[in-house]
Protein backbone atom coordinates (compact mmCIF):
# COMPACT_ATOMS: atom_id res chain seq x y z
CA UNK A 1 0.00 0.00 0.00
CA UNK A 2 1.15 3.42 -1.21
CA UNK A 3 0.85 5.98 1.88
CA UNK A 4 0.99 9.86 2.20
CA UNK A 5 1.48 10.96 6.02
CA UNK A 6 1.11 14.48 6.33
CA UNK A 7 1.93 15.89 9.83
CA UNK A 8 3.92 19.33 10.44
CA UNK A 9 5.62 17.03 13.60
CA UNK A 10 8.59 15.32 11.44
CA UNK A 11 9.97 12.88 14.76
CA UNK A 12 6.21 12.00 14.37
CA UNK A 13 6.30 11.44 11.07
CA UNK A 14 9.61 9.36 11.14
CA UNK A 15 8.44 7.05 13.67
CA UNK A 16 5.01 6.05 11.67
CA UNK A 17 6.79 5.73 8.54
CA UNK A 18 9.22 3.67 9.95
CA UNK A 19 6.25 1.53 11.38
CA UNK A 20 4.22 1.32 8.05
CA UNK A 21 7.67 0.44 6.29
CA UNK A 22 8.45 -2.04 8.24
CA UNK A 23 5.09 -3.39 7.58
CA UNK A 24 5.85 -3.81 3.46
CA UNK A 25 3.89 -0.53 3.06
CA UNK A 26 5.26 2.48 1.18
CA UNK A 27 5.64 6.06 2.42
CA UNK A 28 5.99 9.63 1.44
CA UNK A 29 5.35 12.20 3.99
CA UNK A 30 4.80 15.68 3.30
CA UNK A 31 4.97 18.39 6.65
CA UNK A 32 2.39 21.07 5.67
CA UNK A 33 -0.50 21.70 2.90
CA UNK A 34 1.38 22.52 0.18
CA UNK A 35 3.33 19.81 -0.20
CA UNK A 36 0.72 17.53 0.49
CA UNK A 37 -1.42 19.31 -2.05
CA UNK A 38 1.74 19.34 -4.66
CA UNK A 39 3.02 15.44 -4.08
CA UNK A 40 -0.61 14.41 -4.84
CA UNK A 41 -0.67 16.57 -8.17
CA UNK A 42 1.63 14.50 -9.59
CA UNK A 43 1.72 10.83 -7.59
CA UNK A 44 -1.32 8.01 -7.36
CA UNK A 45 -1.25 6.87 -3.44
CA UNK A 46 -3.51 4.43 -1.69
CA UNK A 47 -4.15 6.26 1.79
CA UNK A 48 -3.45 9.78 2.80
CA UNK A 49 -3.06 10.00 6.69
CA UNK A 50 -3.28 13.63 8.19
CA UNK A 51 -3.22 15.73 10.97
CA UNK A 52 -5.88 18.08 12.32
CA UNK A 53 -3.56 20.45 13.31
CA UNK A 54 -1.14 22.28 11.34
CA UNK A 55 -0.13 25.43 10.15
CA UNK A 56 -2.18 27.16 7.78
CA UNK A 57 -4.86 25.00 7.01
CA UNK A 58 -6.60 22.47 9.32
CA UNK A 59 -6.70 18.77 8.41
CA UNK A 60 -10.59 19.45 7.38
CA UNK A 61 -9.64 22.13 4.99
CA UNK A 62 -6.71 20.12 4.00
CA UNK A 63 -9.22 16.87 3.25
CA UNK A 64 -11.50 18.77 1.57
CA UNK A 65 -8.63 20.27 -0.93
CA UNK A 66 -7.39 17.09 -1.21
CA UNK A 67 -10.84 15.07 -2.50
CA UNK A 68 -11.41 17.98 -4.93
CA UNK A 69 -8.18 17.72 -6.95
CA UNK A 70 -8.24 13.63 -6.42
CA UNK A 71 -11.90 13.77 -8.49
CA UNK A 72 -9.91 14.94 -11.28
CA UNK A 73 -5.96 13.68 -10.81
CA UNK A 74 -6.43 10.04 -9.65
CA UNK A 75 -8.35 7.05 -11.26
CA UNK A 76 -9.39 5.35 -8.19
CA UNK A 77 -9.60 8.22 -5.11
CA UNK A 78 -7.24 7.58 -1.95
CA UNK A 79 -8.63 6.43 1.41
CA UNK A 80 -8.59 9.44 3.61
CA UNK A 81 -8.12 8.53 7.37
CA UNK A 82 -7.31 11.31 10.23
CA UNK A 83 -4.13 10.23 12.52
CA UNK A 84 -4.68 13.26 15.02
CA UNK A 85 -4.46 13.35 18.89
CA UNK A 86 -8.01 16.20 18.76
CA UNK A 87 -10.51 13.92 20.18
CA UNK A 88 -13.16 15.92 20.58
CA UNK A 89 -16.30 13.92 18.69
CA UNK A 90 -16.81 17.41 16.63
CA UNK A 91 -13.71 16.97 15.15
CA UNK A 92 -14.32 13.59 14.44
CA UNK A 93 -17.81 14.74 12.62
CA UNK A 94 -16.42 17.22 10.89
CA UNK A 95 -13.57 14.81 9.29
CA UNK A 96 -16.03 12.59 8.59
CA UNK A 97 -18.56 14.88 6.60
CA UNK A 98 -15.16 16.40 4.84
CA UNK A 99 -15.31 12.25 3.93
CA UNK A 100 -12.56 10.76 5.93
CA UNK A 101 -13.24 6.97 5.88
CA UNK A 102 -11.65 6.74 10.00
CA UNK A 103 -10.35 8.68 12.67
CA UNK A 104 -7.30 7.46 14.65
CA UNK A 105 -6.10 9.73 17.74
CA UNK A 106 -2.58 9.33 18.30
CA UNK A 107 -2.97 8.81 21.76
CA UNK A 108 -4.41 6.04 21.90
CA UNK A 109 -2.63 3.24 20.37
CA UNK A 110 0.72 2.67 20.08
CA UNK A 111 2.34 3.18 16.70
CA UNK A 112 1.83 -0.61 15.56
CA UNK A 113 -1.58 -0.23 16.75
CA UNK A 114 -1.86 3.07 14.27
CA UNK A 115 -0.65 1.05 11.31
CA UNK A 116 -2.91 -2.29 12.47
CA UNK A 117 -5.55 0.13 12.37
CA UNK A 118 -4.89 1.80 9.11
CA UNK A 119 -5.14 -1.72 7.58
CA UNK A 120 -8.22 -2.75 9.03
CA UNK A 121 -9.80 0.86 7.49
CA UNK A 122 -8.44 -0.02 3.97
CA UNK A 123 -10.33 -3.48 4.11
CA UNK A 124 -13.59 -2.23 4.90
Amino acid sequence: MKILLVDDDLFLCDMYATKFSEKGHEVEQAHNAESALAYLDSNEVDVVLLDMIMPGMTGVQLLTKMKEAQAVAQKTPPTFIILSNQSEESDKQAAAEAGAVGYIVKAELMPSGVVEEVEKLVKK
